[in-house]
């Protein structure tokens, strides 16, 4: 199984922030991280990769796209709300990080960062996909 792809204190940001108890937001940050893992490689064709690292791989998605998947792992509307903010939050702290945060904040505003977590498993040369 891939690895975390949220930072602890990520998720403490985000919990304090959230409408859903501390205690919760890893295992819902969990349960989506066990539906985006699997779909990596389609995550790899078919979205624009902002990020990539040995552990983790952030894309951007469509909008509603974290809907379909809050429907797919019975998420509500709270639960779901939560854990997109921990993904949008991990991207604007890599971007922070690399000095890419006005880029990364850009993009917010027309798609969804999606952060996959590879468990530092892929292999970290190119993937052929162009993207990056």
């Amino acid at each position: 199984m891939a690895g975390q792809p949220i930072e602890g204190q990520v998720l403490v940001l985000t919990a304090a922030k959230a409408s859903v108890p501390p205690t919760r937001l890893p295992d819902l940050v969990e349960r989506a991280q066990v539906a985006l893992g699997p779909k990596l490689e389609r995550y790899r064709r078919e979205y624009e990769r902002l990020y990539a690292a040995d552990d983790r791989e952030i894309f951007l998605v469509d909008w509603g796209h974290w809907e379909a998947l809050g429907d797919e792992i019975r998420l509500s509307d709270r639960e779901l709300s939560a854990v997109r903010r921990a993904h949008e939050e991990q991207l604007l702290r890599i971007g922070r990080r690399t000095d890419r945060e006005d880029e990364f904040e850009t993009a917010l505003e027309i798609r969804e960062p999606v952060v996959v977590g590879t468990g530092g498993n892929e292999s970290a040369g190119d993937d052929g996909d162009g993207l990056e």
